[in-house]
């Protein structure tokens, strides 16, 4: 049966969307077409009329994992706009995002395995942590600059970095500490910012 342009430009979405989340499930090689495809609940005969390659793919699933990772602080900052940064640590560095191993951060879940891809799955992630840098920018009234502030940079370092690790270890109190200690220092880090 033939497939309606609209129900193909669909099914790409819909397979891009379930790419995006398994692919932070599972890393880039720990899930195959097969059953990416059956995720979306397509066959894998289907795959290559959309896509070009898993590559491809994976492109664009890093693409939609990363608008979606800066939505999510859209709306915390929404939600909290008299304390934007704050907002963002709140839901960012919370055990709730730490489990969330399929809608979380895609540089941490992510990060290690991109820095092993193609130059341009490395482009996608760079194109993503330039957008969060730019927005922590604002956040911290750093607005001048064209390039992102070693502030920016720090923070967006050491919120990564407290959830890379509360992730790896065991230990509850241990994963909670990482992302308190964060949480500390990135409220020293703008305190400095403000003075």
């Amino acid at each position: 049966m033939r497939v309606s342009r609209v129900q193909a430009a669909e099914n790409r979405e819909t397979v891009i969307d379930v790419a995006s989340r398994l692919f932070r499930e599972h890393g880039f090689n720990g899930i195959g077409l097969k059953d990416l495809m059956k995720g979306a609940g397509l066959t894998q005969g289907a795959f290559y009329k959309q896509f070009a390659s898993k590559e491809d793919l994976a492109i664009q699933a890093t693409k939609r994992a990363l608008e979606s990772a800066s939505a999510r602080w859209t709306d915390a900052v929404q939600a909290k706009p008299e304390e934007p940064l704050g907002a963002v640590m709140d839901f960012y560095l919370s055990s709730g995002h730490r489990e969330e191993r399929m809608d979380g951060c895609p540089i941490v879940a992510l990060g290690s395995d991109a820095a092993r891809q193609s130059s341009d799955i490395k482009a996608a992630f760079e194109a993503g942590i330039k957008s969060h840098l730019d927005v922590l920018n604002h956040m911290i009234g750093e607005t001048t600059e064209e390039r992102p502030n070693s502030k920016a940079m720090a923070i967006l370092a050491t919120m990564i970095g407290a959830m890379t690790l509360s992730r790896v270890v065991n230990d509850p109190e241990l994963a909670q500490g990482f992302l308190d200690s964060a949480a500390e220092q990135v409220r020293a880090i703008q305190a400095r910012a403000s003075a």
